[in-house]
């Protein structure tokens, strides 16, 4: 998968719940149904993710489809509301919401800065769905399946759940400690691929 792919993701889910604020939850209405292992350059991906920072919180349902280097994210809260679409190829990405109108960026790293002014781990969080690190520098343990169960990675410790025998996590949970005993945590629920 490529990175550029990879970190529209991040910018993009990171983005809605900043920009649309706490909501509550409900099944998304779309499901697809897909093998577990997938090629990571063409893959669905549908579930929830939560963000929560000292200064706010908040959570969306996200649908990520990816075909090569394109991609297009939706970002929607309960019954559709606060609706942001996010699309993106080599160069260029775009959000899209009612809220904030368009927003232009060449990378999804801008994009976040853009839309959010917060910085969180971007790149690495599409390699952390495949469960694994982005870089050698990474400290990892594993279950007793041999499947990534945590890391720690550029100031984030990431804790990864799986649903049975799964090979691909179902759930990662990311924090970063912050200065008097706070910090920032993803939640991210995978519900199908």
């Amino acid at each position: 998968m490529r990175v550029f792919s990879k970190l529209c993701f991040a910018v993009c889910s990171s983005s809605i719940l900043f920009l649309t604020g706490c909501q509550s939850l409900s099944q998304p209405n779309k499901v697809i149904a897909s093998p577990q292992v997938q090629d990571e350059n063409n893959f669905n991906l549908q579930g929830k993710i939560g963000v929560r920072t000292p200064q706010q919180s908040g959570s969306a349902f996200f649908t990520w489809v990816q075909q090569q280097d394109q991609f297009n994210i939706e970002l929607t809260g309960i019954l559709g509301v606060g609706k942001t679409q996010i699309e993106g190829k080599p160069g260029q990405v775009t959000l899209n919401s009612a809220k904030t109108g368009l927003i232009t960026a060449t990378t999804p790293e801008e994009l976040l800065e853009k839309a959010t002014g917060w910085q969180a781990p971007i790149m690495h969080l599409a390699y952390w769905i495949q469960a694994k690190p982005a870089t050698q520098n990474a400290q990892v343990s594993k279950d007793e399946q041999n499947r990534l169960k945590q890391l720690v990675e550029d100031g984030w410790n990431v804790d990864f759940s799986y649903n049975d025998a799964q090979t691909l996590p179902n759930k990662l949970l990311l924090k970063q400690a912050l200065a008097d005993g706070k910090e920032n945590r993803i939640t991210m629920v995978i519900q199908n691929r």
